[in-house]
């Protein structure tokens, strides 16, 4: 997979997102931890077969958007 990502990290997101926000035009944002500890960005669209989605990229965010997501995490009650 590009961005040096393998499918099983993508699915470790989205299996159990830390966060998973509405996106642009029907896609959707999570963000989440692989098996390995890395923070992933997951850029995906729902498709309406049930248990099933069109991936659309998939990264490692910087450490200003770790900080971020881990700033955010704290303050949620």
């Amino acid at each position: 997979m590009r961005h040096g990502l393998l499918e099983e990290d993508v699915r470790d997101v989205l299996a159990g997102p830390l966060e998973d926000r509405p996106g642009h035009e029907g896609a959707r944002t999570a963000l989440g931890m692989s098996g390995e500890g890395r923070y992933i960005r997951v850029v995906y669209v729902p498709d309406p077969k049930p248990a099933s989605l069109f991936v659309i990229t998939a990264y490692e965010i910087g450490p200003k958007a770790k900080l971020a997501l881990l700033h955010r995490l704290r303050r949620k009650p």
